[in-house]
């Protein structure tokens, strides 16, 4: 027997349809192609987001992550409470070993040399974001504050071992509910608000570009491609926060259905230089419309041979609200305000067990919720863990 063996007749039967050039299923996708080519489609990748107005219009670049101002420097902090306790994880794992220890001083010297280099003037002067105009002192503080409270604990876990516990983390250190390093708000709360921080920058500045721009939504395509952020991350609408920052910027008119996901489909890589960025996209435009098509197009056959059966429709609220009684979540909870640390606690834990979840967008969504509530405004908005937080 030929496990290889294939029936000419029937591999030519499914060629008819699929899985060559010249199939029955590509003209049609050519075709729905050729019909949506003067929508706009809108592309984003880990990096930039393009906009392909259509009918042939040059595309336009928008960069929105990595090389932007504030971001690394926003994570270096945010990445502090996992990295207490990936301390603790490995002194868990090793617990007569020496590893944990010399990571801890490394981490103590890292801590050292950000805390002098903090300052309001870093903020105001060299990062200059414009959505944190008016909070550099406070995030300065904020800063300061998240590197001192590091420091103390790690010293007093390398003096008292037998201390560092997961509860003991939780108690002194995450939660500010004892008295060991002099904690007074929670590192769950410097966590929170340096990732809104991030997705109020992201947000307002995707939705101030968007905003320039004449968009018919309702014609609009999307097209996230690529990985975001670690390999498994962003994959579904509720995780990623690409999809909400787009959808926020067309006030929620662009249809769920309309935005695919495709972290296989590898991500354009666009030039620094803008003119050349522009360049760099427009020999993307074809394929991308085309994935879109065909995507699309295999939808559209649901209503034409299943009319009468209940249809796919997409939840776009799909955020659970807490109760006393919740003891797990499938989905990042609801938040229902700035003070509403039950909620976002528990955001904290679950992008870090749901391997969908980006950690800087843990609260991406509600950021630009309430940018998108308050005219794309950030002083409007309250960063909660920072405004109103004394530190």
């Amino acid at each position: 027997m030929n496990p290889a063996y294939q029936n000419p007749d029937f591999l030519r039967l499914y060629e008819t349809y699929t899985a060559a050039a010249d199939s029955l299923g590509a003209k049609l996708a050519a075709m729905m192609g050729a019909a949506l080519a003067g929508d706009p489609l809108i592309v984003a990748t880990s990096t930039d987001i393009v906009l392909y107005p259509g009918a042939g219009r040059a595309p336009e670049v928008q960069g929105y992550r990595l090389f932007n101002r504030g971001f690394k420097e926003l994570a270096a902090v945010s990445h502090l409470g996992p990295a207490v306790a990936s301390l603790l994880k490995m002194r868990e794992l090793d617990p007569d070993g020496q590893a944990w220890q010399g990571e801890a001083r490394r981490m103590m010297d890292a801590t050292r040399a950000v805390r002098a280099a903090n300052s309001a003037a870093l903020w105001r002067d060299e990062i200059a974001v414009a959505a944190y105009r008016g909070r550099e002192q406070a995030i300065a503080g904020m800063v300061d504050y998240a590197c001192a409270m590091t420091l103390r604990y790690l010293e007093r876990a390398l003096r008292e071992p037998s201390c560092f516990t997961a509860r003991d983390m939780r108690e002194q250190y995450l939660e500010a509910k004892g008295g060991a390093i002099g904690a007074t708000v929670p590192m769950n709360a410097v966590m929170i608000a340096t990732f809104f921080l991030v997705g109020l920058d992201t947000g307002h500045r995707i939705i101030g570009w968007f905003d320039r721009h004449d968009i018919d939504w309702d014609r609009s395509m999307a097209l996230i491609v690529g990985k975001q952020g670690r390999p498994t991350a962003g994959v579904t609408w509720t995780s990623n926060s690409v999809c909400a920052s787009i959808r926020a910027a067309s006030r929620y008119r662009l249809p769920l259905e309309r935005v695919l996901i495709a972290p296989h489909v590898p991500s354009p890589e666009l030039p620094a230089d803008p003119e050349q960025a522009v360049a760099a996209a427009r020999a993307f435009e074809s394929p991308l419309r085309q994935l879109w098509s065909r995507t699309r197009t295999v939808s559209d056959l649901g209503p034409l041979m299943y009319d009468g059966y209940p249809r796919f429709a997409p939840a776009a609220a799909a955020h659970p609200r807490l109760t006393p009684e919740t003891t797990e979540v499938a989905e990042l909870p609801a938040i229902a305000g700035p003070d509403d640390w039950w909620a976002m606690n528990t955001r904290l834990r679950v992008v870090l067990e749901d391997p969908r979840q980006l950690l800087s967008g843990c609260v991406a969504d509600y950021a630009v919720d309430q940018l998108q509530a308050h005219d794309n405004d950030p002083a409007r908005v309250v960063v909660p863990g920072l405004d109103g937080c004394a530190y």
